[in-house]
Formats: structure tokens, sequence, C-alpha cells
């Protein structure tokens, strides 16, 4: 009878889908009223021609504004066309003899961007995963080969063999060692055993202190790799050294599972392995599964997370609608994928598949082509002795550099190469190919990282992920033009908001700039109030909002961190969204080529402080300030210009929206001006920058007064 029981249930979140229907039936009829008043309007300016010409531009350049941001929009509504939510039931899983094995890919890259005390408590959680530990196998990846690093490896290893026995024993949740000893409480347990256990492994922490001898206790597969890199040839990134633990474990261990994670994302839930395997043992939905990916979650975020750094809308909405399709896309850490998904090539692999094909999209090693075949069970060396010179010197072929040459590792089959966020793009070609992914979100956070907390930091992660996204946007697998013929229209339309999202620079600039200068001028490019096509307008203001401020509150969180989401919007656009896009284009055509700097995970003691306490840090290029403080200043002097010549002309109604819109934009980045004339601290703007800022937005001024007064 217990056999029959599901693993998993899927449910439709039924009032959130009513909402979601009923918001995009609504909007998009207002959308089409907009459309419809620009259009007849523009159509009218022309056969009149009572407008002059760069009026006429102007007027174009708003519409086409607006054009895109409707589509971008109507691309969103892909993901709130079926939410799903997920229930998993581990008990229900078959006895640990039976369980499948699992691999954990860790990569890290610069010990002094992320501190190898960071990388050994991720070791040490994923080794304490709830799972048998002759079926665990964890891997790292130092692309620095770094000695700090290799000797981190040495110490975490030693300290596992006393913390593992400790968490079995006690059943401890908090498996990362330097979360646990930094959290007051151990939960239910407090017996004197345990309290003089916990004091003995403080003691052991400090390696000068340690000489007691650990309990005998099976341990799982630790294994370092440091793959070859050389200044001539491209390595990669991360999805070269995620490909290099793929062909390693392939012929150390060859589970059919992998778990992938970032340096810094310990695990904080051992159960996370079982809540995976509920999906991928569920035999209706396990032939096409390909990963359940996990939300990132984050241990230093601030109740008033001023960068909106911990991205509420992936793991909170989107991810629900895309489950409700076909999965969520891969998010590059917190997953479970199939080896299977990753080495499938265009035919399935089988004992008589013809070597020399294999070897042509695999690589020359014969040893882990046999690894491929389904058939073949796990390699799984537990001892070290059985690590021959022979098996050893096969790895370190297997991840040499000159390996992949002349085959598709990066094409055809693997982690993907074609776009530096590999993630995302993986993710996309292994739903074109037919395969699902499933996304689950527990209770209690499975895995706890590291954000950037601080403004410059982050402004550069999101210029490269938008590079990435645009690559992809502007190439043959653009996810509109790929897509369609391969996953179902909705999935491609989810696809396509992430990867033309930043493509939303163009309008905030436009926005930002042509409704400033004409209102400066007393100009009117909206509907005056007593026009019926005005309340358009006000409708789409309110309604997108109060959607975004209804998705905000339901997530559990207030109309601040609506605030703060509409703040670093408009930051991103007219920054990482612009440069990103100019990063990718040129990536494309060959002007530039691709780099990757590992985000920063060391903590600066100032910037935390300045984060938690809900204040700016601007202490960031000035690539990245000074085009924020430009629009800042544009609008704060076009408003007042505007209300000067409303007082005289005692006429609000035809400039009024242009003048809502420059005050909602000076209302919604008051840190900014905050930063320009009132903070003293480190939260203040350069006056350099400020200066700087100052003069560009006055010639901005000048040249458009000049060109509508012509």
């Amino acid at each position: 009878m217990e056999d029959s029981l599901p693993l998993n249930l899927c449910q439709v979140k039924k009032s959130s889908l009513v909402i979601n229907r009923l918001y995009t039936s609504l909007h998009s009829i207002a959308l089409l009223a907009l459309i419809f008043y620009r259009t007849s309007t523009l159509l009218e300016i022309t056969k009149t021609g009572n407008k002059s010409m760069p009026f006429v531009l102007f007027y174009v350049l708003v519409f086409a504004s607006e054009l895109i941001l409707s589509f971008i929009w109507l691309l969103n509504q892909a993901y709130l066309w079926r939410p799903v939510y997920r229930t998993v039931f581990p008990e229900r899983l078959p006895e640990d003899d039976k369980l499948p094995a699992i691999d954990v890919f860790i990569c890290t890259a610069d010990p002094t961007r992320e501190p190898s005390v960071q990388v050994m408590n991720t070791v040490i959680s994923a080794m304490a995963l709830d799972y048998p530990a002759n079926k665990l196998h964890v891997y790292l990846s130092d692309d620095g080969g770094s000695p700090v690093t290799l000797g981190a490896m040495r110490e975490a290893w030693n300290f596992a063999r006393f913390w593992l026995p400790f968490c079995r024993k006690y059943g401890i949740q908090t498996s990362s060692p330097e979360a646990y000893f930094s959290v007051a409480g151990d939960g239910n347990v407090s017996s004197k055993e345990f309290t003089a256990e916990k004091e003995k492994i403080k003691v052991i922490r400090r390696p000068a202190d340690n000489g007691r001898e650990p309990d005998k206790a099976e341990m799982p597969l630790l294994v370092y790799v440091s793959r070859e890199k050389r200044p001539s040839q491209p390595h990669n990134f991360k999805a070269g050294a995620l490909n290099v633990l793929l062909r390693v474990s392939g012929l150390l261990s060859n589970s059919p599972h992998i778990l992938a994670l970032d340096c810094d994302m310990y695990c904080n839930d051992p159960a996370s392995a079982r809540q995976a395997m509920c999906f991928h043992l569920d035999s209706e939905i396990s032939p096409k599964l390909a990963f359940v990916q996990f939300p990132h979650n984050f241990h230093n975020i601030s109740d008033n997370d001023i960068y909106d750094s911990q991205l509420r809308t992936f793991f909170t909405n989107q991810w629900y609608g895309m489950d409700g399709i076909t999965g969520p896309i891969n998010c590059g850490t917190c997953f479970y994928i199939t080896r299977e998904a990753l080495c499938e090539t265009s035919g399935s692999i089988q004992e008589d598949t013809n070597v020399g094909q294999l070897r042509k999209i695999f690589g020359p090693s014969n040893e882990f082509i046999k690894s491929l075949n389904r058939k073949i069970k796990s390699n799984i060396i537990k001892d070290e002795a059985r690590f021959s010179s022979a098996l050893l010197q096969e790895s370190q072929c297997l991840a040499s550099l000159s390996y992949e040459r002349d085959t598709q590792w990066g094409k055809e089959a693997s982690f993907r190469y074609f776009s530096v966020v590999e993630d995302y793009f993986t993710g996309f070609l292994l739903h074109c190919k037919g395969w699902n992914s499933v996304y689950y979100n527990p209770q209690r956070p499975p895995f706890l990282g590291t954000a950037s907390t601080n403004l410059g930091e982050m402004l550069v992660q999101n210029t490269r992920w938008t590079a990435g996204l645009i690559e992809v946007a502007i190439s043959k697998y653009s996810p509109i033009i790929y897509g369609p013929s391969r996953m179902p229209i909705l999935a491609c339309m989810c696809y396509a908001q992430l990867a033309y999202y930043p493509f939303g620079f163009i309008p905030f600039w436009c926005l930002s700039i042509i409704p400033q200068l004409c209102l400066a001028q007393g100009i009117p490019l909206y509907p005056e109030i007593s026009n019926p096509f005005f309340m358009v307008f006000v409708y789409l203001f309110l309604s997108s909002n109060l959607k975004h401020i209804q998705e905000a509150l339901s997530a559990g969180h207030s109309i601040r961190t609506w605030m703060h989401e509409q703040r670093m919007w408009m930051i991103k656009s007219v920054t990482c969204y612009f440069y990103g896009s100019l990063n990718g284009i040129m990536e494309k055509i060959g002007m530039r080529e691709a780099s990757f700097l590992p985000t920063d995970k060391a903590e600066d003691e100032g910037r935390t402080k300045l984060y938690k306490s809900g204040m700016f840090d601007f202490r960031a290029p000035g690539m990245f300030i000074i085009p924020m403080c430009t629009l800042v200043i544009l609008n704060i002097v076009s408003l007042l210009i505007g209300a000067v010549k409303i007082i005289h002309t005692r006429n609000y109604g035809e400039i009024f929206i242009q003048a809502f819109i420059s005050f909602f934009i000076i209302v919604v980045q008051y840190p900014v001006i905050e930063g320009i004339f009132f903070r003293k601290d480190y939260g203040r703007i350069p006056k350099s920058a400020s200066l700087l800022s100052t003069m560009l937005a006055g010639i901005i001024l000048s040249l458009g007064s000049l060109v509508l007064i012509y």
C-alpha cells in the first residue's frame, strides 16, 4: 500500500491564478487603448503638420518606449498564467540501500574574493547531508589552484570526521559549522552529554588544540580538483569547471544525480537530498525530469533589503509560474540534476553505440565513455588505496585543458559554453530537448548563501548577467526564434522575458529624459486631465504598481519592498542593463572578449553596517554613480521649471502626467538625492561625481531646450 502512495503532490495556486488572469485581461485592454491613442494622435500630427520635427521625434521615441515596455510586460504574463506549488513526502522513499547515489559539485576560483572558510563550511555541510554516506561524493573545483584552498580542504576533511558523527547523533540541521556556532540555541537538544560533545567540537575547530581521535564512521568521498588553465586558451569560466567535475566524477563515482552548489551556498537543511529524490524517483515525472531547482536564500539579507539582493521576484513569484508550464530555468546553484540529461546527445547511449562517434563528442577517454552507458553501475571509490596511479593519470587527463579540443563539450552535451550565463542557457536547451524541471521551495531554506550587500558589487554582478542574457537574446538561440518549435509557447515567453528584460534600459532612459525636457518647455506629450484617455494612463500606472505590491505582500514582505525594487529597477536600467547590453552586443560581434570576475564574498564590516541600517553606500565606480545622479538632477530641475510654468500659466492639465513622472522618479530615488545633498559619511556621493552629474544634466537640458525651441 505504501509503495502506491505518491512521493510528491503538485497543486495549482487557484487564488493567484484568478487574480493574475483578471489582472492580465484588464491591463491588456488598457494597453490596447494606449496604443490606439498614441497611433491616432501620431497620425493626426503627421496629417496636420502643425508640430515641429523634433517634437515628432520625441513623441515617436516615447511611443516606442511604451511599446517596448508593453512587449516585456506581455512576455512576463506567462509566469502568471498557471502558478503551482509542491509538497513532498520523504518518508515514503525506499530504503537507503535502494536510493541512487549523488555527486556534489562545488566551484571556487579566487580565495581572496571567495574566502576559504566559506568554502570549507559549504563542503562540510554538503558532506553532512541526510543521505547514505556511501552514496554521497563531494567534488571541489579550485580554478585558482590555490595552496590555501587545498590546505583548507585537508582541514575540512579532518574536522568532518568529528563533525559528521556529531550531526548524525544529535540530528543537527544547521550543518555548516560556522553558521551553527554563530547562532544561539540547539533546537530540542539540551542534555549534558550533548553539551559536553559540543564543547569538544568547539575545541576541535582549533587545529592546534586537537589531540582527539575521531569516531569511526563512514564518510562521504571528498575529491579536490584543480583544473589546468592557460592564459592563451579559453577555460570557459564556471561552465568549464563544472564540466571538468562532470568528467572526473564520471570516472570515480558516476552517480546518476548531481547537486551543484556555489562555494558560499552551504546546506542549511540536510533533508534537501531526500526532498529532491521525491521528484527524481517519481515514476510519472522522472523519465523526462532534468533537474529540481531549490530557491536561493541568503543568510546576510536584512529586513530592509535596500539593494533587492534577495532577488525576490524570481523565487517567490516567477519560478512558481514556470513550474506550472515546463519548470523553472536553471539558476546555477542549489539544483539536483541528472547526469543523463547533461550527457544525453542526439541519440541514446547504448552498448552498441558507435564508440568513434562518442569520442568525437566526449573526447578520447575510454573509461569516461564506458561510464556513459546507463547499465554501468557507479564506480564508488571509497578507499584512498584504490586510487591507482593509472586512475589518477586518467583523472588528470580528463581535467586537462586540451581534453576538450575537437570535442562537443560545451556544445552538444554537458554544461553549455555559449554564454557566461551557462545556467540559463543550459536549462533552456534542456527544455528545448523535451526535458522538464521542478521548483520546490520548502518551509526551511535548504541552502543559504552570501548575497551582494554593497551597491558596486551588485551592479557589477548584474552587468555580467545582463551581458550573458543579451548574447542569447540576439543569437540564433533567441527564445522567441529557437524555442517555439521545441517547447510550449508560454515557456518560450518566460525565457524570452529574461533574455529581453535588460532592453528595458531603452525606455527608461527615454522616459527619464524626454518628458522632462518637454515639461521644462511646457510642451505636453500626454493627454490632459479632461481627455478620457488620461484615465488610461492613470489605470496603467496604478494597475502595474498595485500588482507589484500585491505580489510583495503575498510573499510576506511589505510595501517598503515594492519601493526598494522599483528603485533598483531604475538604477539597474540606467547602469548595469545599459552597460551589460553594450558588452553583450560587443562580445557577440567580436569587439571584446567575455569576462567573468567572481562576486566578492568577503565581508566588509563597514559596508555591511550601512546595508543593515538601510543606508546606501555610494562607494561604487563612477560609471554607475554618474548616470543615476545625472537623471535625478535633471528630473529635479525639470520639475521645478515645470512647476513655475504651471503657476505662471495656471494650466496644469496638459503637463500633469509629465510632472508626475518626474515627481515619482524623485521620490523613489530619494537615497540618491540624500547622497548628493545631505549625507556626510560613506554614503555621500563624491563631490566630483555630483559636479559632473550636474554639468551633464545642464547640458542635456540646454540641448533639449534648444532642439525643441528650434
